[in-house]
């Protein structure tokens, strides 16, 4: 009688366990949902930014994916086959993104690019970090372009990675005549509820010769099983950017490519990338004329724009060049380079380039 009522017990149990797997497979698909293409952004309007962008004056523009605030140098992530899931805590959280803010203004970019920020989230234990972006960086306009607002992700299970929902912010000493953000192909498989809601922003600003200078920000899968969906993206992005080029507005593009733009990072910074697959070159062929790629300079004293976060930074860790620039052949590069913060503060470090809108 006992064994019969133990079974019946464990019977239930299982039942009940069930259920719940179930109710939650639910509540993931039917939460999931990607934001419709082409929409609008909002402008944050900045106090005393420029009407208008000058030919001939030199620009500075900066690209940092901050790593929704968890990353410091001897941060694991799961997701790269390291251990951690969140920022170790809320104060943790703000120290990174404080951090990445200051090294960023140093700079004193002109146009500045920022991927992975979190608005709310379980990982960075809700800090704002939009908010502090904007606290920051009050003198400039801004947008902000969700790409990810994930369900509550049970994963891993004693310190899931939970809900989050983040984005690109976009921000300009120059006003923002428009904004719009589109929206990028993504797998269709179950990898879609791990990956973001890939998209790319496009700004728009007067140029006192008549012409607009277009902006693109953009963060570009890495996690796929199916490598066609990267370069379906680049092709997407690229074949928008050509179409403002041969319609005569300037062209700039920048962010993270989850690409190495380099081509053969491994051999430029002594670090072996045969275990890491996501990080693998840009075919050329998809590259057009008139719009070449520009990675920060590897051939002398090279510093890497990012780590793989399986292991704490040090002289193991994988490094690659993944983030960097586009810019058509009428935007000339006066400098470029990566400001080795030691990855301080995010698995990246902030990019810059220097340019220069040619006369017509």
């Amino acid at each position: 009688m006992r064994k019969r009522r133990a079974g019946k017990t464990v019977l239930a149990a299982a039942g009940v366990l069930l259920l719940a797997v179930a109710g939650y497979v639910i509540y993931v698909f039917t939460a999931y949902y990607r934001l419709e293409d082409n929409l609008p952004l909002m402008v944050t309007t900045g106090e005393g930014a420029s009407p208008a962008v000058s030919a001939g004056e030199t620009y500075r523009l900066a690209s940092y994916n901050i790593g929704f605030g968890a990353y410091s140098d001897d941060f694991t992530f799961f997701m790269d086959g390291g251990k951690e899931s969140r920022a170790r805590s809320a104060q943790a959280a703000e120290e990174n993104v404080a951090g990445a803010l200051a090294a960023l203004t140093a700079l004193e970019p002109d146009l500045v690019l920022l991927q992975e920020v979190d608005v709310d989230g379980t990982r960075s234990h809700h800090v704002d970090e939009l908010s502090m972006v904007l606290e920051a960086m009050g003198g400039y306009d801004a947008t902000f372009a969700q790409n990810y607002d994930s369900p509550y992700l049970f994963w891993p299970l004693l310190s899931p990675h939970g809900a989050n929902r983040a984005g690109l912010v976009t921000l300009s000493r120059f006003s923002f005549a428009s904004a719009l953000r589109r929206s990028l192909p993504i797998e269709e498989s179950l990898m879609k509820l791990v990956d973001l809601d890939r998209c790319y922003s496009v700004h728009r600003m007067a140029v006192e010769n008549g012409r607009e200078l277009v902006l693109y920000h953009f963060h570009l899968s890495a996690y796929t099983s199916d490598g066609t969906i990267a370069e379906e993206q680049l092709e997407m992005l690229l074949s928008d950017m050509l179409s403002e080029y041969e319609a005569g507005n300037y062209v700039v593009g920048g962010g993270d490519f989850n690409k190495d733009i380099l081509g053969n990072s491994s051999e430029v910074f002594g670090a072996s990338g045969e275990d890491y697959t996501w990080a693998q070159p840009i075919p050329a062929e998809l590259i057009p004329a008139g719009l070449p790629t520009i990675p920060p300079p590897g051939e002398q004293h090279p510093v890497p724009s990012c780590r793989n976060a399986d292991m704490p930074y040090g002289p193991e860790n994988f490094v690659v060049m993944v983030d960097g620039f586009i810019v058509s052949d009428n935007v000339t590069v006066v400098s470029r380079s990566v400001v080795d913060t030691g990855f301080h503060w995010s698995d990246h470090n902030p990019v810059y380039v220097d340019i220069q809108l040619q006369e017509p």
